[in-house]
């Protein structure tokens, strides 16, 4: 029986794939044989030949121009693009409280996790119409749903890409294009470290965590893995959070 899980030759683009959860999943997918370009600005994590199923290519997504060049010799070089993890994202938050958010950090935040996310999903369409079928996977979060403090650009770009997958679904479904919101809880990162480092602040979130524990970035492999296979076929504007259960935690015992 065929593998529906595979993603062996598929081509993957993973943005922000130079680090945390961008870089683990580029990784981890290009260990299953996915010919997987990883994204990113800068790379802290250098591979040398330790992979011939990873690339690394160094683009600042809010250069659409360049972007765009990058997905046309993917596609020149494989003549199709299946996959599109808009991952890479930026998170400015105020420490004080009752703090107004500088206009800066808005404008920042939504520029990476809002608006590049929705010219790279529109870039890459382009390409995955010509083989009337591919995955989008939208990286958003937990904030996607529910107000967290102190950041409000990150809040509303989450929210925002939440939406986006889902119009995105909507207007691409009819051309083989399925597009789905992947959302983590809390996950050990660089953005969270933090809060995971803060012994009251880690335990209070374990606490409220349906599992008792803070997520991995490989707790996100395998849904992820899901979404780009052919396992998903018939999935396309839906949302999958993996949070240990925070979302559905009421917090009443």
């Amino acid at each position: 029986m065929r593998d529906i899980f595979s993603i062996k030759n598929k081509v993957i683009i993973v943005t922000g794939g130079g680090k945390g959860i961008g870089y683990d999943l580029a990784k981890n997918m290009a260990e299953r044989n996915a010919y997987v370009y990883a994204i990113d600005i800068e790379f802290p994590n250098v591979i040398q030949n330790t992979n011939p199923f990873l690339f690394q290519e160094k683009c600042d997504i809010t250069n659409y121009k360049k972007f765009e060049k990058v997905c046309d010799k993917i596609f020149k070089n494989y003549k199709k693009i299946d996959v599109l993890i808009n991952c890479a994202g930026v998170s400015f938050s105020e420490q004080k409280q009752n703090t107004f958010y500088p206009i800066e950090k808005w404008i920042s935040t939504i520029n990476v996790n809002f608006t590049a996310a929705f010219n790279c999903s529109q870039t890459v369409i382009k390409h995955m119409i010509k083989n009337s079928t591919g995955s989008i996977i939208n990286i958003t979060s937990i904030v996607a749903e529910q107000g967290f403090p102190r950041n409000p650009a990150y809040n509303a770009s989450k929210g925002g890409l939440k939406m986006l997958g889902k119009a995105l679904a909507k207007d691409w479904g009819r051309l083989g294009i399925r597009v789905n919101n992947l959302g983590p809880g809390f996950i050990k990162t660089d953005i969270t470290k933090g809060r995971y480092n803060n012994k009251k602040s880690k335990k209070i979130r374990e606490e409220r965590t349906l599992l008792g524990r803070w997520g991995k970035t490989d707790d996100l492999i395998g849904p992820c893995i899901f979404l780009a296979s052919d396992a998903s076929r018939y999935v396309t504007g839906q949302d999958l959070y993996v949070d240990g259960g925070w979302l559905t935690n009421s917090g009443i015992e």
